[in-house]
């Protein structure tokens, strides 16, 4: 069974668009842009593709292929950006070490802004034990 989410007015998952709402609202773009910095061919529009690939994995795609469901029904609708998943193949063959060290920058500095943008983390500095009643 194939099942394929066409209709222009479906999102087939619509959960996304909170999670790109908190990646908005924590400055997840301005983090890219500022620190990752790819001049190869294919690395243009750096921060848009990242974010592409995020969705994606939020979405449930586990391969290049799978990008293609970020393109579907109306996905465009919540994320304007979307990009040919073989775009993002050339984009993800473009990374060296020092590329995912950059994206290591943007996710220490992205967790922070979103202990202190979600009242749900706030407390997770404490410690608590349970036990076997």
């Amino acid at each position: 069974m194939s099942v394929r989410f066409d209709d222009p007015n479906l999102v087939s998952c619509a959960g996304l668009a909170p999670v790109l709402a908190l990646a908005a609202r924590c400055g997840l773009t301005t983090l890219l842009t500022e620190r990752l910095r790819i001049a190869a061919t294919g690395g243009t529009h750096a921060a848009a593709k990242v974010l592409v690939l995020v969705a994606g994995m939020v979405a449930g795609a586990d391969s290049i292929s799978d990008m293609d469901l970020l393109r579907h029904g109306a996905m465009p609708r919540l994320f304007t950006d979307s990009r040919a998943p073989s775009t993002l193949g050339v984009f993800l063959r473009c990374f060296t070490f020092g590329h995912v060290r950059q994206l290591d920058a943007v996710a220490a500095r992205l967790l922070a802004r979103l202990t202190r943008a979600t009242p749900s983390l706030r407390g997770a500095d404490r410690v608590a034990f349970g036990g076997s009643g």
